[in-house]
């Protein structure tokens, strides 16, 4: 592994793992979510707000940082996490995700990809080389591998295409110059096939990648399909080393990845849902415009221990949303995330308890005094 990186398994309870990362800017406990900060910053809170959380480490979006402010302003900063005042572990994508979703923007060829900036149109060439370059200069602590990231309904042609050049560039990029202690990750794709996945896998398991993560998930395929690819392919993934799931999901996503010895994860989905006014509590969601909740004097989770939670009202979140008070943002935000947090911290104590399963039942069982 690259110095100053490591992995440790501490315990497990089936396929499930325990475990700690260590990066040169801190630990991970493990399994962790990353809450995103697609431009350095995670909508709507401030890096305290993340870590009282209990994020150890967020997601940084390579495409778009480089469009604004540019990887060499952010350099100059002192890298993406001092740039943010989050000052401990970052992981920075590689743009590939990009390749899916603005794919009415892209052309891609055996040496990269050419986009037309969704900013002002200017044409943009990111190459394998200088997907790490730009990952250098924002000094993550985890780099991703430019890699081709097909939609959820592609052609089996599509799909190997995507695997053929996804495994072309890891080879290109595990020999590319990186930040001294900056890991790389190599990323699996294969669609929903489990053939075609468990042949990538070993493809992109035998280049010396610091961690493995699947790609290609959760981009409009069936939730039982994604299903299938955990339990089928994660377990085969190597043990030594970290195991990301790129993009997903939801509690019940996670926790499905989870217990198939998934390590690591991303997803816009708790600050996403709360601007649209959505609470993640136990067993499922909360929209809180609801009418019902305008005289509501409960705390939004009578479980949970957030700032929103301890502070105030479900009637005064309402009045919020309803008025379109950019405080609601923020307020069910924390909350999210902290349920997220709340969520990983469980699953850790549960695998050292090994009482995974009974966890993963009653955390998706709703608690009927919250609806």
């Amino acid at each position: 592994m690259t110095e100053g990186f490591s992995f440790n398994i501490q315990s497990t309870d089936g396929n499930a793992r325990k475990g700690l990362i260590t990066t040169p800017n801190g630990n991970i406990p493990t399994p962790a979510f990353m809450p995103v900060g697609t431009r350095a910053s995670v909508k709507a809170l401030s890096p305290d707000d993340i870590r009282n959380s209990g994020a150890s480490i967020l997601l940084g979006n390579t495409y778009h940082l480089m469009l604004r402010p540019g990887e060499e302003l952010i350099k100059n900063a002192g890298g993406l996490a001092k740039f943010m005042a989050w000052n401990a572990p970052t992981l920075t994508d590689s743009g590939g995700f990009q390749v899916f979703s603005l794919s009415d923007r892209v052309k891609i060829d055996d040496l990269g990809v050419k986009f037309s900036s969704h900013i002002d149109g200017a044409k943009i060439f990111l190459t394998p080389q200088k997907a790490i370059q730009i990952q250098r200069d924002l000094g993550s602590d985890i780099a991703m591998v430019l890699d081709v990231c097909p939609p959820g309904d592609a052609h089996p042609k599509e799909i190997r295409r995507a695997m053929e050049l996804t495994s072309k560039w890891a080879k290109i990029q595990i020999e590319c110059e990186r930040k001294t202690g900056q890991a790389l990750f190599g990323i699996v794709q294969g669609g929903t096939d489990e053939t075609l996945r468990r042949d990538h896998l070993s493809e992109i398991s035998d280049i010396p990648f610091d961690g493995i993560a699947l790609g290609g998930l959760s981009v409009g395929e069936p939730t039982e399909d994604m299903y299938r690819i955990f339990h089928e392919i994660a377990p085969l993934m190597p043990k030594e080393r970290p195991r990301y799931v790129m993009g997903v999901g939801t509690p019940g996503d996670l926790l499905e990845a989870i217990e198939q010895g998934v390590d690591i994860f991303d997803c816009v989905m708790p600050t996403r849902n709360a601007r649209n006014g959505q609470a993640f509590v136990r067993g499922g969601k909360l929209n809180i415009k609801g009418a019902k909740f305008s005289n509501d004097s409960n705390p939004l989770d009578s479980k949970c221990n957030c700032y929103t939670c301890r502070t105030f009202e479900r009637r005064y979140l309402r009045h919020l949303f309803t008025s379109g008070e950019l405080l609601i943002h923020r307020l069910l935000s924390i909350h999210n995330l902290t349920h997220y947090g709340d969520m990983m911290q469980g699953a850790r104590e549960a695998i050292t308890q090994g009482t995974f399963n009974n966890f993963k039942k009653e955390w998706l069982t709703p608690v009927e005094s919250l609806w």
